[in-house]
């Protein structure tokens, strides 16, 4: 019994140590297959990269802003009695644009005119009877005295029925009418917005480091992105006194003139301010650039060496320094050489040292200032 028990143990173990030096084979195969793989090669497309001489530019993110603008309001209080303007049209400065009811203070502009006119006659009568000397000194005083009284209250009354027409304060563009004929408005009560839109501001802000090279007059393009042949020039007028303390930015104002509209306040738009000399650089597609938190890269097309001292086509990752943009390309100021070729298209799918096959039967855009309709 004992020996037949030994001579299946012995089995057993031979067959475990068969199966497992059977898997061992396989498994020190497959390793050195997988070895000795080379997966198929990328399909990219490449540009060779030129080296261009850009102006000097720094780009910031703009407000558009009226030079004159305002919530038009009621002075005082009182009922609309009629509106002369529609909402959304242009008007000139001093333009009546809402008549409120002023009946009463007409009727009492009316009495007291007549009583200037009263004290007027009682002033001349005092005069005659002081030349005379029939009446003291004191009584002609309180007869000035009551005649410009009575001439203050009439012009009290005159403005306040000048305050109850109100005006354009400058020429622009209306906004929304907010109040209709017959409410009773309070005084502060808004009535329609005004804007003044040509010459307009643009404002924008810039880091601290970047303050020296900025100078009153300076050249400054903006661009309002989803309009046509949207591009203005203007200068900068303006630059704040302080830095902001939370950001370390700048404050820049530029005045641009508008003469067809097209920029509105509060709208958002691209600022770059000329800075003056232009820069060597390296201009690719921005497709071409990889970004990363650890940096930004490209990947370089290049005659590799494999396993065996095989030769390849693959690419190199170079991590690159990049500068401004214009359209479809960005500026890479150092990292690459001229005559380079980089790949544009299936970056993302690369890793450094993976071969690739170049195909550049279409290509991404690399036009500096592209159409609306091309983007």
């Amino acid at each position: 019994m004992k020996k037949r028990m030994f001579v299946m143990l012995a089995a057993v173990a031979v067959f475990v140590a068969t199966v497992g030096l059977v898997k061992y084979k396989q498994i020190q195969t497959a390793v050195a297959q997988a070895s000795s793989f080379q997966p198929p090669p990328e399909a990219v497309t490449t540009v060779v990269a030129q080296k261009e001489r850009w102006p000097s530019t720094l780009g910031a993110i703009g407000t558009v802003e009226a030079v004159h603008g305002v919530t038009v309001s009621a002075d005082l209080p009182g009922i609309v009695d009629s509106i002369s303007f529609d909402s959304g049209r242009m008007v000139r400065e001093g333009e009546v644009l809402v008549q409120l009811d002023t009946r009463q203070e007409r009727a009492q502009l009316a009495a007291a005119e007549a009583q200037r006119d009263l004290s007027r006659l009682n002033l001349d009568r005092m005069r005659g009877l002081r030349d005379e000397g029939i009446i003291a000194q004191a009584e002609d005083d309180r007869a000035i005295a009551e005649h410009k009284q009575a001439e203050a209250r009439v012009g009290e009354i005159r403005a306040t029925i000048d305050r109850k027409i109100i005006r354009a304060p400058f020429g622009g563009l209306l906004g929304i009418r907010q109040v209709n004929r017959g409410q009773y408005v309070q005084g502060g009560s808004p009535v329609v917005p005004l804007q003044s839109l040509d010459p307009i501001y643009v404002n924008f802000a810039v880091p601290q480091q970047s303050v020296s090279q900025l100078r009153t007059g300076g050249a400054v393009r903006v661009s309002l992105e989803g309009v046509a042949d949207a591009t203005f020039t203007g200068r900068i007028t303006a630059v704040d006194s302080v830095v902001d303390e939370a950001t370390r930015n700048v404050q820049v104002q530029a005045t641009l003139a508008n003469p067809e509209g097209k920029l509105r306040p509060g709208m958002f738009v691209q600022a770059q301010v000329v800075l003056g000399a232009q820069q060597e650089v390296v201009s690719l597609p921005a497709s071409a650039i990889n970004y990363a938190p650890y940096g930004d890269s490209v990947f370089v097309v290049a005659q590799l060496e494999g396993q065996g001292g095989a030769k390849y086509e693959g690419v190199r990752q170079q991590f690159v320094k990049l500068g401004a943009s214009r359209g479809d390309q960005v500026a890479v100021v150092s990292g690459l050489d001229a005559g380079e070729s980089v790949v544009t298209s299936g970056v993302f799918k690369l890793r450094n040292g993976a071969a690739v096959r170049v195909n550049n039967s279409v290509v991404p855009g690399n036009d500096p200032a592209p159409k609306p309709e091309d983007n």
